[in-house]
């Protein structure tokens, strides 16, 4: 096992593990840069902005006064979204030393604090005034799930700035949790899993193994009923089995995740191989079973949740953004753990196709929900109003729950952290964006790498070694599963490398290029027959883009559900995207939509259908739009040229 460091701009760093985070890692330009830049400049001050406007701020004000109500505005858990936007301003403020960032830090953490009780409770929504009282709705009430993110932030500013007022706030907070359900205390758990992730990552930052232990405790006492039954059933906060004895993911996506990230970390910090391998068995049903092609989880509306195996309609797809978050939460902690690339292949795919859907180009709107097949086009929106409901086919500047618009700024606020790691022998590069790498060994030995590539665009990456290092050391990159006919040409020779993890290992010298192509024509994907919706379907991909079809681009706009594509004319990479063979056959009405036999009222002539990537569908305002493509070759005997 390989230790864990201190300090640095890393989301999650354990003690031990296969590979160990690496802060050491910035974006520099290309695809994701530009997204952390609009991120940075427009996003931040968005979410701050609206929260003021609803009165989230003023909720700690009212409570620092002895003003609040209980008819206080927003959710029980909006104080959740303030925490995640003070994480996100860390991490931002670390990434770039944005002067802004920790000034908004400094003016955030400061009303907070106001609000502190003298114990270290921490809340607006209960225990004041005549609101009801602390901790009497474990089920619904979120207390737990709050501080969970006010500690996920501190973590943010203790790592990327020193302990300072915001880290205080959340110690104080931490003790009165350990004090109030600790071992001799309240036997309860909170219905929104979160408070045991932020518990046992706050304790590693600062060395205190109560806090681990606390998250320990929650993570026990989960699975046996310890919550009230609601008409979803306990599954729906994970409170109907153990984890150690779960077989897959089930109930709300986002509430298993973050339980899910919670317990690697615990397993990791104790040594309990058990719960790690649990963990792993889950994540490999519920990936191989429970997931779109886009790395979404959540099939169900219902419930914000997942449905049984092989329940993945693209029309009532959920794909929550933040599932998508704490998906990628779960797969690097796995990673880190175990150095098995299975888990950074899925966060690749969730990234492209779930992260960097959700939000505008102007960094302003989201999608909360990300379904795989709009029927019809959303109504527009002009970003001065609430949206009430989570989907709606068109992004949102904001949301009645609007949990997602922070939790993707805090995401591509700390990407970096999630690009590559380190061992004992060298460095492990995960995700491609032109960026700068630099760590030292724990034997002296320094490796500093820059890579350039115009990726996902285009599939060749350079590595080009920054500094000499006398001793050897091992490069690894890593190959995706998707990547068949990759080459690796280092040493001026060119070699074929399968998915996987490619290692070249030996004394670099400064100016040194090791160059990976991936091969990036498009290719078509179909669905595992048990997934019903969709079978005799098919999509597109190209690289780590699941591509889909707009109504935009379509002769007929209102034809999408209509068309039907040749599976036989293999999908084409042309300047301006790529396109497939289709058309869209005339239906007559009919009295009952059950037939004996379906007829097109005429075959109309094939035509080219241009594909996008799926995270710009809906950038050029309000359309239905596909993934997955019905395929029926022409009759035999019909031209097809």
């Amino acid at each position: 096992m390989t230790e864990g460091t201190t300090g640095g701009s890393c989301p999650v760093l354990p003690s031990r593990g296969r590979v160990r985070p690496l802060a050491q890692a910035s974006i520099t330009d290309g695809f994701w840069a530009a997204r952390q830049a609009v991120n940075g400049t427009a996003t931040l001050a968005h979410c701050e902005s609206w929260m003021e406007r609803l009165g989230w701020l003023a909720n700690f004000d009212r409570v620092a006064d002895g003003t609040t109500s209980p008819d206080r505005p927003g959710w029980p858990f909006s104080d959740s979204e303030v925490y995640k936007l003070l994480e996100a301003l860390a991490w931002e403020r670390g990434r770039t030393g944005d002067p802004e960032a920790e000034v908004a830090i400094k003016r955030l953490t400061a009303r907070v604090a106001r609000a502190q009780d003298p114990d270290g409770y921490l809340g607006t929504c209960f225990g004041h005034g005549e609101q009801r009282p602390r901790y009497s709705d474990l089920e619904g009430g979120h207390e737990l799930y709050n501080i969970g993110h006010l500690l996920q932030a501190a973590v943010a500013r203790l790592r990327t700035a020193g302990e300072d007022d915001l880290v205080r706030v959340a110690r104080r907070a931490a003790d009165h949790v350990c004090r109030t359900f600790g071992a001799d205390g309240l036997p309860k758990i909170c219905g929104h899993p979160e408070i045991e992730v932020g518990l046992a990552e706050f304790g590693r930052a600062l060395g205190e193994e109560r806090y681990v232990e606390q998250a320990r405790l929650f993570l026990e006492r989960r699975g046996h009923g310890t919550l009230r039954d609601i008409p979803l059933g306990r599954a729906y906060f994970q409170d109907d089995v153990p984890i150690r004895e779960a077989e897959v993911w089930r109930g709300h996506a986002v509430r298993a995740l973050y339980l899910t990230a919670a317990a690697v970390d615990v397993a990791v910090e104790r040594g309990d191989d058990e719960l790690l391998r649990a963990v792993e068995r889950q994540w490999e049903r519920s990936v191989a079973r429970r997931t779109y092609i886009t790395g979404g989880m959540g099939s169900r509306h219902q419930d914000e949740g997942f449905g049984e195996d092989w329940e993945l309609p693209p029309d009532r797809a959920y794909c929550e953004t933040c599932a998508g978050v704490a998906s990628i939460m779960v797969s690097w902690r796995l990673y880190l753990a175990t150095a098995d690339v299975r888990y950074t292949d899925l966060i690749e795919r969730t990234l492209y196709n779930i992260i960097a859907t959700s939000p505008s180009p102007d960094g302003r709107a989201f999608f909360y929900a990300n379904p795989l097949h709009q029927r019809v086009p959303g109504k527009p929106t002009d970003g001065t109003e609430v949206s009430p409901r989570a989907e709606g086919g068109t992004r949102a500047a904001w949301f009645d729950v609007s949990c997602c618009p922070t939790n993707v700024a805090r995401t591509l606020a700390s990407l970096g952290g999630y690009l590559a790691t380190a061992d004992d022998d060298g460095l492990q590069i995960h995700q491609y964006a032109p960026c700068a790498i630099s760590v030292e060994l724990p034997d002296g030995r320094r490796m500093a790498v820059d890579v350039e590539t115009g990726y996902p665009e285009t599939g060749t990456i350079h590595v080009r070694i920054a500094a000499d290092e006398p001793l050897p050391w091992t490069l690894a990159l890593r190959v995706p599963a998707w990547a068949v006919g990759a080459r690796l040409i280092s040493d001026g020779r060119a070699q074929p490398v399968d998915p996987g993890m490619v290692e070249v290992r030996r004394a670099f010298r400064a100016g040194e290029v090791i160059t990976l192509e991936l091969p990036m024509a498009p290719r078509f994907t179909r669905p595992d027959p048990r997934v019903d919706a969709i079978r005799g379907c098919v999509a597109v991909e190209r690289g780590p883009e699941v591509l889909c079809v707009e109504s935009r681009d379509l002769p007929d706009p209102g034809g999408l559900d209509a068309l039907t594509i040749d599976p036989l004319f293999a999908p084409r990479a042309e300047p301006g995207g790529v396109r497939i063979r289709g058309r869209l056959p005339a239906y007559a009405d009919r009295p009952w939509p059950y037939p004996t036999a379906t007829t097109p009222v005429e075959n109309a002539e094939w035509f080219d259908v241009p594909l996008r990537p799926y995270h710009s569908w809906a950038h050029r305002g309000p359309s239905s739009m596909r993934i997955w493509l019905p395929a029926s070759p022409p009759p035999e005997g019909e031209q097809r040229a």
